[in-house]
């Protein structure tokens, strides 16, 4: 017996997407809830590299309408989004060498990241599909 592992047996997968929302919640979490104190810069920098894998996985994943509701798609659009506008890495590997250590510099970029998740509602589209799935 073969079982085949394509991309259209996943699409329509509401367990599988729900699993994957609740890790990005995890990590979103994770960002909201740090003090900002020296280290905290690589806790960003990590949860915010399994975001970003987390969302490239989901979209494309996404891809097939009659299958997906119409709140999915939504999500795609908004992730989307997200990855073209939002890329905080490079700032924060920069900002590492420099800066580790100021509260201050580390508070304005977890803010930053935080406000860069509630545009376009992003963060409450995911926690409601999470919810809904």
């Amino acid at each position: 017996m073969e079982i085949n592992y394509s991309y259209s047996n996943m699409n329509s997968d509401p367990d599988y997407i729900k699993k994957v929302l609740r890790q990005i919640l995890d990590s979103y979490t994770t960002i909201l809830k740090l003090q900002d104190q020296p280290g905290d810069l690589e806790i960003i920098k990590k949860e915010l590299l399994k975001i970003n894998g987390f969302f490239l996985v989901l979209v494309k994943k996404i891809v097939t309408p009659d299958i997906q509701s119409r709140d999915l798609l939504d999500l795609k659009k908004k992730i989307s989004s997200f990855l073209e506008n939002y890329y905080f890495i490079q700032e924060i590997n920069t900002m590492s060498t420099l800066y580790s250590g100021d509260s201050d510099r580390l508070k304005n970029m977890r803010l930053k990241i935080i406000e860069a998740f509630q545009d376009k509602k992003l963060i409450d589209k995911i926690n409601e599909l999470s919810e809904q799935l």
